[in-house]
């Protein structure tokens, strides 16, 4: 458990894995392991949302709770899945208000690499999970980690724009800074709370307004139909 291939967040993070929450965190997952429970996503991704988006290239952050746990979706991105997955039905609902806010047509794939590598922080508080058990790993010191995620993110960080969606992310996004970042709260894309106001928020093109008036680069919300490449490299 380390972050060799997130080396903008290595440095401020590295302490964190000598804490003990940590400590027993890492012996909860060995444990898991050698008891033949199947954890998703593997291993190699558990920490895919700070290697693909590095500190200094966060202009939006996006933040979930659990992983996917049905074999073959999770890859760390929160509500992204891998290609050649159907698309779950919160991200369906993210397609639908990306379509009527911003016009884009949804791709058939539900692959939010190309998010990620412009700067989209796609972070879930919990970073695994177990087969067909939902937050099965709730309480057991993920939480602790990606809190100093997003504090990281909001002290070294300027002009960034937290998209809260449902009360668990705004509970977790309470404290930040909104002097030097924006926050868009909503209820949830999950089909179980979407109708109680997600539609119509329009967070991608209030992100980018937002963005461009701070002199920052826009998002390029669009994904690419074809997602071979960037799940290759």
């Amino acid at each position: 458990m380390a972050l060799d291939n997130a080396p903008s967040w290595q440095p401020l993070l590295a302490q964190e894995f000598e804490k003990p929450y940590m400590v027993e965190l890492k012996a909860f997952l060995k444990q898991r392991k050698e008891q033949h429970v199947t954890i998703y996503p593997h291993s190699s991704n558990w920490f895919h949302a700070l290697e693909a988006t590095p500190l200094d290239n966060v202009r939006v952050v996006i933040i979930g709770q659990d992983p996917y746990h049905q074999p073959g979706q999770a890859h760390g991105l929160c509500f992204s899945v891998k290609p050649g997955v159907k698309v779950p039905p919160s991200l369906v609902n993210i397609y639908k208000e990306l379509h009527s806010d911003l016009g884009l047509v949804p791709p058939k794939h539900g692959y939010l690499e190309s998010w990620a590598r412009q700067g989209v922080l796609m972070l879930n508080a919990v970073l695994t999970v177990e087969d067909s058990n939902a937050n099965a790993h709730q309480g057991k010191g993920w939480e602790q980690f990606t809190d100093r995620v997003i504090h990281l993110v909001n002290e070294q960080c300027d002009h960034v724009v937290f998209i809260l969606w449902g009360s668990y992310a705004q509970k977790k996004g309470a404290f930040i800074d909104q002097s030097k970042h924006l926050v868009l709260k909503s209820p949830h894309p999950s089909p179980l709370s979407a109708h109680r106001g997600f539609f119509g928020t329009r967070p991608f093109s209030q992100a980018n307004e937002w963005l461009q008036a701070q002199g920052r680069e826009p998002v390029q919300w669009q994904l690419p139909e074809q997602v071979e490449e960037l799940a290759e490299e």
